[in-house]
């Protein structure tokens, strides 16, 4: 008998990574998105429930992130079937941490699931891409293809596509801090320059190398020396006023970095694990005494990805 139901999990994510423009994602395990799919005799893909932080959500494929994953395998699989999705959202929208992706690459995985998995978890990411889309136009990979395969990982190419996932650095967990304030990716991409001198990207290219090398290394000055952005977190600093305190605060604490998390208004700030508390708190107190609440997060860096969850999760996620 074929399965009427499958539910899956995906995480948050930290796009760019501080210095790692559309090309680095980090999955964060401190949220996720949950998202059932039901078979359902008439073809195509319909909303059902919502729940968690919000209640509603866009019913038509073509704005809602979910629905547009789930139809794209759908159609790559040539079923005949059509779903229903119910959504637990866990992941904030508007607040740099891949609340989008997240609902794209649940609903993939959930509708591969229910069709008998007809893809291997990585071919679902052109699936979680079309469901990006809906959001944002090219979509973006890094928060796509973090929360689907897990841990930090790589875009080293998109036509064909090429991903990897890079060694996180060990006991290194990543903390963030959400405020109370939301910033629409097309805007902050919007304001970007289209060309930038040659000595920046050099300088860039520099800090983008030493990260990577580090994180593969596990050489933590490495690290250190390639976590400033120098490319795209100038021309947004503006967007979140109270962001040079807050880092100058991480770093004070002994953080080996800090940056917006994607196009913000998160902060996020990679610590090792003995730094974290320390860390959490200092960024905490700098917004505070910005005259700006925020909330706290903490994952690992190296958090697991997308997950099809089991009959008796499902449950208990429902």
């Amino acid at each position: 008998m074929p399965k009427q139901s499958a539910t899956a999990s995906a995480p948050a994510s930290i796009g760019n990574v501080g210095v790692g423009f559309d090309i680095l994602g980090q999955a964060f395990d401190a949220a996720r998105d949950i998202v059932t799919a039901v078979r359902d005799e008439k073809p195509g893909v319909r909303l059902m429930q919502v729940s968690g932080l919000v209640h509603s959500l866009p019913s038509a494929p073509e704005k809602n992130t979910a629905l547009a994953a789930a139809q794209a395998v759908l159609s790559a699989a040539g079923s005949p079937c059509g779903l229903r999705l119910s959504i637990v959202k866990g992941v904030p929208l508007a607040a740099g941490m891949g609340g989008s992706a997240a609902s794209a690459v649940a609903a993939a995985a959930a509708a591969n699931a229910l069709l008998g998995e007809p893809f291997a978890i990585e071919e679902l990411l052109p699936f979680a891409l079309e469901g990006e889309r809906v959001a944002s136009d090219p979509p973006h990979w890094d928060n796509v293809m973090a929360s689907l395969l897990g841990g930090l990982v790589l875009a080293a190419r998109e036509d064909p596509a090429l991903v990897q996932r890079l060694p996180a650095p060990a006991g290194v967990v990543a903390i963030l801090l959400h405020p109370a304030a939301a910033v629409e990716t097309r805007m902050a991409r919007s304001i970007l320059a289209s060309q930038v001198p040659l000595k920046l990207a050099v300088e860039h290219s520099r800090r983008v190398a030493a990260f990577v090398a580090g994180c593969t290394t596990g050489d933590l000055n490495l690290i250190r020396a390639g976590f400033e952005d120098l490319l795209v977190e100038p021309q947004r600093q503006h967007l979140v006023p109270a962001l040079p305190q807050v880092k100058a605060a991480a770093l004070a604490a002994g953080a080996l970095g800090s940056s917006f998390s994607g196009s913000g208004p998160s902060v996020f700030a990679w610590a090792l694990g003995a730094d974290a508390d320390a860390v959490e708190h200092a960024m905490s107190a700098a917004f505070t005494n910005a005259g700006v609440g925020a909330r706290a997060y903490r994952a690992p860096v190296a958090s697991d990805g997308v997950r099809v969850l089991g009959a008796d999760e499902a449950l208990v996620a429902a």
